[in-house]
């Protein structure tokens, strides 16, 4: 044991011999900066909690427990067995990312609980306190009173101090691609939300949220809520209390089985966590959500480089091209490809996506029987899968495999093993998967145990065949990445390909903003940036893309991906200067750091190339037009960068004049700042390269 664990362990003893006043037993751990506490207690024999910071409540006393369908529920008439304090402070590596370095130091509390009366059940919890928030799980121990557990329901309790102001999307069972809602705790109502014609599948059963949710308090304070290490068990949403200004965890269910999970005695369930901020950018900079997940698993992931790429995907939502071979307009033909494989050599974007390459596409959505019709292995008779590997190999530009399953994932099992062996034999190290529609079988939803589980076979079934997964209609991001960095980026939010058809005008220009401090802070973010057609014309005439053209290039830096798609039709980046930046951009990186932002209002991040001394600063903001001033000091000291602005031009608006931009140049060192101005719906996307 070493010093620091030493003086942790003696103060805990010290701190466990002192708390029994009252008949009720205390125990506390601190983050190690001190901020943060977390106070544990057995209240008439119930499991609570509550959390302080500086000194003040953020959660009131909260219980935990479960129902089960094969034994009686974990509530009251339960005891402290045993305690342990420690301490850990390390650091990992990132493969990719948004920062090389991640610090890893906590300070740990371990919970021996027993049942007071037979059968004398057991469990552990576990509480891991950061200075950047604090995750709590629960431990089933192998016993003999507990063999397995149906659990019915999780009993997770967040107890607010208030009614804060919340970002929020419903607690959707099948899918997270809802716009963000700005309401107080007391005006969520996502029982208003079920009739969604935009969504090919979507199940909302109460008034619940899903998560990462995040909130404002009236002091302040910023706190989100979330999970990690979500692995062998059903996703959480967050069932709202308006009365008592609660949050409680609502487990996903199977109408097929009737319950939320099954597990064998041992296991863990994931970790429930709350980031806790004084301001909006140190929710995006928290590194809990990576670090409550288990080391690296599969060792390294070289084969897979982050990189751009382009691809036949924006196509089908304007309607230029479709998916399947019928049609008459097949977009995935070899002489396409090869189109773009050029444009990508000639421009240093590394990847092409092709999607509708395989057979299946006529029949694949709309239809209740939908199993077994893709073919994983099989292209369509005008696409040639190998020349078309061959020829981007010769060009330097590497093929994305896309598999959708149509949410047919029996289909998909049958068919992976030989599916990825495919991508291996033909150096193919990358795939984008899709989960449209309805679960087959039915009564199994995107997000319960049943799926999560599918998901993870495809995750490892990549590592076994050297294929990293960008998924798409996925289960949410918990931090998994680190476990597995074959999990490279996925969907899970309402992305751009909404501008071009949702009946409700695509996503405001406030959503981008809204989302950098909720589902980024899950994990990368496969949004696809960089439509340069702002106005869609002449394809869509009702539909548009509600930023402009310069915060589009912003995106590439705000919205952290080790692969992101560079889209739009490639006649629109001909002969238009912006692209260079486009051209420059990074997508993995050394550091990150959030310069400023408001939820819902604005961000600016700056990240460093992992591969070099340049920087690159992204700024977005919503509705509303902002002066940006921003401090360069993070530039290494005695270093010189030409810095290329681009920015919104004068007249430039979301709406009413997109797509004007202007191009400034400037010598620039770590003593500089630098001001610029955001139309409405704007950005700025800024250039420091090393001189």
């Amino acid at each position: 044991m070493n010093f620091k664990s030493t003086l942790c362990f003696i103060a805990g003893l010290a701190m466990i011999l002192a708390s029994c006043a009252n008949g009720k037993l205390v125990r506390n751990v601190e983050s190690p900066d001190g901020k943060i506490g977390v106070q544990f207690s057995m209240v008439e024999g119930q499991a609570t909690y509550e959390v302080l910071f500086n000194g003040k409540k953020v959660i009131e006393p909260s219980t935990l427990g479960f129902d089960f369908q094969n034994m009686p529920s974990i509530e009251k008439g339960w005891k402290i067995v045993s305690s342990q304090l420690s301490s850990s402070n390390s650091t990992w590596e990132m493969q990719w990312g948004e920062k090389r370095e991640v610090v890893d130091n906590f300070n740990q509390l371990v919970l021996n609980l027993e049942e007071e009366q037979a059968p004398n059940r057991k469990m552990n919890l576990v509480f891991k306190v950061y200075n950047d928030g604090l995750g709590f799980r629960y431990e089933f121990p192998e016993q003999e009173a507990m063999q397995e557990v149906i659990i019915t329901d999780e009993n997770t309790q967040f107890n607010l101090t208030g009614d804060h102001k919340v970002w929020w999307i419903p607690g959707d069972w099948d899918i997270y691609e809802h716009l963000y809602h700005t309401t107080s705790l007391t005006g969520i109502d996502a029982i208003a939300l079920r009739s969604n014609d935009n969504l090919a599948q979507t199940y909302i059963p109460e008034n619940a949220v899903n998560t990462p949710v995040t909130m404002k308090t009236a002091e302040g304070i910023y706190l989100s809520f979330h999970e990690a290490n979500l692995t062998d068990y059903a996703g959480m949403t967050l069932k709202v209390n308006k009365e008592k200004l609660m949050l409680e965890s609502e487990l996903v269910g199977s109408d097929r089985t009737g319950y939320k999970v099954k597990r064998a005695v041992p296991f863990n369930t994931p970790w429930r966590t709350i980031q806790i901020s004084e301001n909006a950018g140190g929710l995006i900079e928290s590194d809990l959500i990576v670090n409550l997940n288990e080391p690296n698993k599969i060792g390294s992931v070289d084969y897979f480089k982050p990189m751009k790429y382009v691809g036949i995907w924006w196509d089908m939502h304007l309607g230029t091209k479709s998916w399947d071979l019928a049609s008459g307009k097949h977009g995935a033909t070899t002489k396409y490809a090869k189109e773009l494989i050029d444009f990508a050599s000639e421009n240093k974007i590394g990847g092409i996506l092709v999607e509708g390459w395989n057979t299946g596409w006529e029949h694949w959505i709309g239809f209740e029987d939908r199993e077994g019709v893709f073919d994983f292995v099989t292209p369509y008779a005008d696409y040639d899968l190998k020349e078309v590997v061959r020829y981007g190999k010769e060009k330097g530009v590497e093929l994305i495999m896309h598999h959708e399953t149509s949410a047919a994932p029996r289909t998909y099992n049958q068919q992976m093993d030989t599916a990825y062996q495919l991508m291996n034999s033909l150096g193919i190290h990358s795939v984008k998967t899709g989960y449209v529609g309805k679960i087959i079988p039915k009564g199994e939803y995107h997000h319960g145990q049943w799926m999560v589980n599918n998901y993870r076979r495809a995750v490892e079934t990549g590592a076994k065949y050297q294929v990293a997964v960008n998924a798409h209609e996925p289960i949410k991001a918990t931090g998994l990445r680190r476990t597995y960095p074959n999990i490279i980026s996925r969907e899970g939010l309402r992305g751009q390909e909404f501008n071009a058809w949702a009946s409700d005008g695509g996503n405001p220009p406030e959503h981008l903003p809204i989302v950098a401090f909720t589902r980024m802070l899950a994990g990368p973010i496969d949004y696809t940036p960089g439509i340069f057609n702002i106005k869609l014309t002449p394809h869509k005439p009702n539909n548009q893309v509600n930023t402009t053209l310069a915060q589009q290039l912003a995106l590439y830096v705000v919205i952290n991906s080790p692969i992101q798609m560079v889209p739009d039709l490639i006649e629109n980046y001909k002969g238009n200067d912006a692209f260079q930046f486009i051209r420059d951009v990074a997508v993995t990186w050394e550091t990150s750091k959030v310069l400023n932002g408001e939820i819902g209002d604005f961000v600016t991040i700056a990240r460093k190339d992992r591969n070099s001394e340049n920087w690159f600063v992204g700024s977005i903001t919503d509705e509303n037009a902002r002066d940006m001033d921003i401090d360069l000091n993070f530039l290494t000291p005695g270093k010189k960068y030409k810095a290329t602005l681009y920015l919104d031009g004068e007249n430039a608006h979301w709406d009413q004049n997109p797509t004007e931009f202007q191009i400034l140049n400037k010598e620039v060192d770590n003593t500089s700042k630098l001001e610029y101005h955001l139309a409405e719906g704007g950005g700025a996307a800024i250039s420091l390269i090393e001189l």
